[in-house]
């Protein structure tokens, strides 16, 4: 709800627990309940924006009022529910066909047509060869220009720059093969080439009642 231009694809698990009557009711009222959830927080943000644009001193809420209308822009495409059933291959290949068929989507993802150079295609799967190397540490973490000279010994790869590399990173951080935090100062020169690593941390490190969890401990 909070990243510009979304789109979201539902997905109901447990066919396989349910009468076939049942998955189409449930379909239909999950459905329904997150057009409800969508009209229900577009009203709220409206009625929010409104108390701030009415208040006594409006100059005080500024920062408040532009971050509520932006997150008011930010469109919300919901794409139809798909049901599966987990413990069926078929179904999965099923799930799996579906998303590529989204994705190709020309008017739900218009960047799809994009065609990319082919040095994005070299870097990534030089990138995908160290991380999968036996000197990579599990936890996937490289420095930048570490990996630059790294990626420098490939041939075809000699004279590739630091900027060019920061721009196939980002390309390479949104369809979610590393992760590079460039906006965070402390991180800026840090890479994940192991993303899993970064979730098995976080599972471990961000879970529910962590704060009460540590407290009761002597």
């Amino acid at each position: 709800m909070r990243v510009p231009n979304s789109v979201v694809l539902p997905v109901g698990t447990h066919v396989d627990c349910c009468r076939k009557e049942e998955v189409k009711r449930k379909r239909h009222d999950i459905m329904a309940k997150i057009a409800a959830m969508l009209v229900e927080r577009k009203s709220n943000l409206a009625h929010f924006i409104n108390n701030l644009e009415g208040s006594e001193e409006p100059e005080f809420y500024v920062d408040q009022w532009e971050r509520l209308k932006e997150m008011e822009s930010c469109t919300l495409t919901i794409l139809n529910l798909v049901a599966v059933n987990c413990t069926d291959h078929r179904d999965i290949k099923k799930l799996e066909a579906t998303i590529l068929e989204h994705v190709k989507n020309e008017e739900l993802f218009p960047e799809v047509i994009r065609v990319l150079p082919p040095v994005y295609r070299q870097v990534e799967a030089a990138i995908v060869d160290i991380a999968q190397s036996e000197e990579m540490a599990d936890h996937g973490m490289m420095d930048l220009q570490y990996l630059l000279s790294k990626l420098s010994q490939w041939e075809h790869l000699a004279n590739l720059d630091r900027e060019l590399l920061q721009d196939i990173l980002r390309y390479l951080h949104h369809i979610g093969l590393v992760v590079w935090y460039e906006e965070i100062k402390h991180l800026e020169s840090t890479v994940f080439l192991q993303p899993t690593f970064l979730i098995t941390m976080f599972r471990l490190l961000v879970r529910y009642q962590l704060v009460q969890q540590l407290e009761s401990i002597s």
